[in-house]
């Protein structure tokens, strides 16, 4: 249980650190970011991906974060479709970009998935080290 805490905590902050830079690449001085409540349960179902890290760990670095990616991709373009269904709208909508499906994930973000599935390895390996449950 704790755990879930740990990365829907570290989604949030990920996620203000990812939109106040966008902010300050957009002129935003203020470095003005935003995240939703819905995000903390959200990265929080990390989790459910240790099982997973468990079964890839010995596999190269590439293919890992190629992974992470797929699954982090489903993970949005899921939550974000239930959250539409259940409540007429999703937090975010990403309609604008180029790279977009039906504004629930952008393509373009790839990279950024990449990283942050590599880096929640990192946070898994250090929560068995610490053994927190």
């Amino acid at each position: 249980m704790y755990r879930f805490f740990v990365y829907g905590a570290l989604g949030w902050c990920l996620e203000v650190l990812w939109t106040g830079l966008g902010s300050l690449l957009s002129g935003d001085v203020r470095l003005t970011a935003k995240t939703y409540l819905w995000m903390f349960p959200i990265y929080g179902l990390a989790v459910l991906f240790e099982p997973v890290h468990d079964r890839i760990r010995a596999w190269p670095i590439t293919l890992r974060g190629l992974v992470w990616m797929v699954l982090f991709f489903a993970v949005e373009y899921a939550s974000g479709w239930l959250l539409r269904f259940l409540t007429g709208v999703s937090p975010w909508d990403y309609s604008h970009a180029r790279w977009q499906i039906d504004g629930l994930i952008r393509l373009d973000y790839a990279p950024v998935w990449f990283g942050v599935g590599l880096l929640f390895e990192k946070v898994h390996d250090r929560l068995r080290r610490m053994k927190i449950l």
